[in-house]
């Protein structure tokens, strides 16, 4: 076994009838972690069509691990809060999108998938840095941080707006 024949890459071969040692892959192989057999988690679209909600459940603790991802990969450029305004863009860079303008508040989860997966305009794609899952825990964090930078009243429970007495308040008119 220790001195086995082999063949070097591209060398010729007279075991098969095409002279060539190198084999094709027979039809529908798929390389080892490479089966995309959910189109939505993987793509952010099905049929083409960006997906509207989450392909899984969003637990607390894969909101906290969305928002460590977001630190390292998104706030250079986008800011600890979204706004567009990380750290390269002070340092002269092309300003980033802005996570709370109405258009991308607007835009479905997938959307913001399939930006991150596959870049858009001037920023980058990302899809050998984030593995698929944390790409979407991402997506949550940035939907968390929306929704916290355009909360009102209504949108505390009824039961649990008691707890709000100690926030500062807007001045009241008189």
């Amino acid at each position: 076994m220790h001195d086995a024949p082999r063949y070097e890459a591209f060398e010729a071969s007279d075991s098969f009838a095409d002279n060539r040692a190198s084999r094709v892959p027979p039809a529908g192989t798929v390389p080892r972690g490479w089966l995309r057999e959910d189109e939505a988690l993987h793509t952010g679209k099905v049929a083409g069509q960006v997906v509207e909600t989450f392909p899984f459940a969003i637990a607390r603790a894969d909101l906290a691990r969305g928002q460590e991802r977001f630190n390292i990969f998104c706030t250079p450029c986008h800011g600890r809060v979204g706004d567009g305004n990380g750290m390269v863009v002070q340092r002269g860079l092309r300003q980033a999108a802005s996570f709370h303008q109405d258009r991308l508040r607007q835009q479905p989860p997938g959307y913001f998938f399939d930006v991150i997966t596959n870049g858009f305009g001037a920023m980058p794609d990302h899809a050998a840095q984030i593995p698929v899952r944390d790409r979407w825990l991402i997506v949550a964090y940035v939907r968390a941080l929306q929704l916290s930078q355009h909360a009102s009243l209504d949108d505390v429970p009824a039961d649990r707006r008691a707890e709000l007495d100690g926030v500062a308040k807007p001045a009241e008119k008189h």
